[in-house]
């Protein structure tokens, strides 16, 4: 197990799937929903400490139904939830609607949810010790009011920390434009940016990924990886490029897969120990194998139904610095 904690800062949703083992009444009335804790930034700390990273959730959980059910997954993951802040407000649900592909989309009841309500009091009483890396966005860095507070969080973060961010764009809650208007400073604030391909398709429409890279490089970010679905990854450090290719699995879904890979990732560099600052001595190779890590990770994730990310024991062990 490593010795370097990763704290996660983000939201928890209830993840509604029709139960295919449940179906509506003989008459054609009633839909069964079977609900699973999910929401990126939580699904990345439960892959993180599954994986033997010290993970630290700082979330805003409801004490309503869901919120315990949130509680109990990132508990028996081993993540560490000291820095969650009891919340008045209702927990986010989405309602997925997954393809033949295993490809989800989602449609989101959120107004008012805990996931958004962050104050500045919240966040400076946050508990960082033995941080090294910070990772956050999705929701929780765009929705208003708690998104700009985040941002701020994150500049002084940045201090003692590498940090992550997942931009995670959600259309149906956000319009991409937001994210586009706010993406340069988050390149300011991060060392570390993970994109998927369906997120470059809305921050950058009919741009390819290589001149996205040098985009984000110029407004700050030094590694950038865009996941590529069936076709692996692109990584580029400060435009040094590599790609890596996907491994072949058996798709039950997508659900997670790529919070999986990010924690893969910061995970690999954990062990390498190349967090903790600004990702000084990192190099190409040690990029290409944190990834091609990462990449299994995602793999075993698409491989059984939901956001159920891999234990390190049923893992090969991840990269480790050259002697």
């Amino acid at each position: 197990m490593s010795s370097q904690r990763i704290t996660v800062l983000g939201e928890c949703v209830a993840d509604a799937f029709t139960d295919p083992l449940h179906p509506a009444e003989p008459d054609g009335t009633g839909l069964t929903l079977r609900v699973m804790p999910g929401g990126g930034p939580a699904n990345t700390a439960v892959a993180l400490a599954r994986l033997g990273t010290p993970a630290r959730f700082l979330g805003r959980l409801s004490g309503d139904v869901f919120g315990t059910l949130f509680r109990d997954r990132l508990t028996a993951s081993g993540v560490d939830l000291t820095g969650c802040v009891a919340a008045s407000e209702p927990s986010t649900l989405a309602v997925a609607d997954v393809d033949a592909h295993g490809h989800a989309s989602y449609a989101f009841h959120a107004e008012g949810a805990a996931d958004w309500q962050w104050t500045a009091e919240e966040l400076a009483a946050a508990p960082l010790d033995g941080t090294v890396c910070l990772h956050t966005g999705s929701l929780a860095l765009i929705r208003e009011p708690g998104g700009r507070r985040v941002e701020e969080f994150l500049a002084s973060v940045r201090e003692r920390a590498t940090v992550c961010v997942d931009p995670n764009v959600r259309p149906l809650l956000v319009p991409p434009a937001a994210y586009r208007e706010r993406l340069g400073h988050w390149c300011a604030l991060a060392d570390v940016l993970r994109v998927s391909e369906d997120d470059l398709a809305r921050l950058l429409p009919g741009t390819a990924p290589e001149e996205a890279c040098d985009r984000w490089h110029a407004a700050g970010a030094r590694l950038v990886v865009v996941t590529l679905g069936g076709r692996g990854a692109l990584a580029s450090l400060d435009g040094a490029r590599v790609t890596v290719p996907a491994l072949p699995a058996e798709v039950a879904d997508t659900v997670g897969a790529g919070d999986s890979f990010t924690a893969g990732l910061l995970h690999a560099l954990a062990g390498l120990g190349r967090l903790g600052g600004r990702l000084d001595g990192l190099t190409l190779d040690e990029t290409a194998a944190s990834c091609a890590y990462a990449a299994l990770v995602a793999a075993r994730t698409c491989a059984v139904p939901g956001a159920d990310p891999p234990w390190a024991a049923d893992l090969p062990a991840p990269p480790r610095p050259s002697r």
